[in-house]
This record gives structure tokens, sequence and C-alpha cells, in this order.
């Protein structure tokens, strides 16, 4: 079974890595770009058995930050 966790920054939390991606955006001529928050995509390949309720404890636990990062789990 695989499974795919997006981790992104919450709302409100400095992402300097976007900015940086923003404004190299700008200098290389693409115009029009107001924002860009940057994120991770962790693939899991899952063993039979495992349930979205293990993947949301392993986000928990270690994937991703909770303090300062949201996450969404797809399953399939």
């Amino acid at each position: 079974m695989k499974a795919r966790v997006h981790v992104m920054l919450k709302n409100g939390v400095l992402d300097p890595q976007g900015e940086a991606v923003r404004h190299a955006l700008g200098a290389l001529g693409f115009a029009g770009v107001n924002g860009v928050r940057q994120g991770k995509v962790i693939e899991l390949d899952l063993a039979e058995g495992a349930t979205e309720a293990d993947v949301t404890a392993m986000c928990e636990k270690l994937l991703a930050n909770t303090v300062i990062e949201s996450y969404s789990v797809e399953i399939g």
C-alpha cells in the first residue's frame, strides 16, 4: 500500500525558502508571482494492514513539526 504525505508550513509562519524561490523567479523574468510557499512530499510504501491512522501517527510523531507545519495524507 502507498501513502503520500504533504507537509506545508502553517499560514503565518515565515517561509524563507519560498521567498527565495519567489525572488529567483522574478530575477528570471517571471513576473506576477506574488508569493511562494514551499513544502515537502513524503511517499511511504506500507505493509498490508497499515491504516490511515498509522500514517497520521507517523506524522504526529516524526514526519511533521505540528507546531509550525500542517499535513495531509493520501492513501492509495
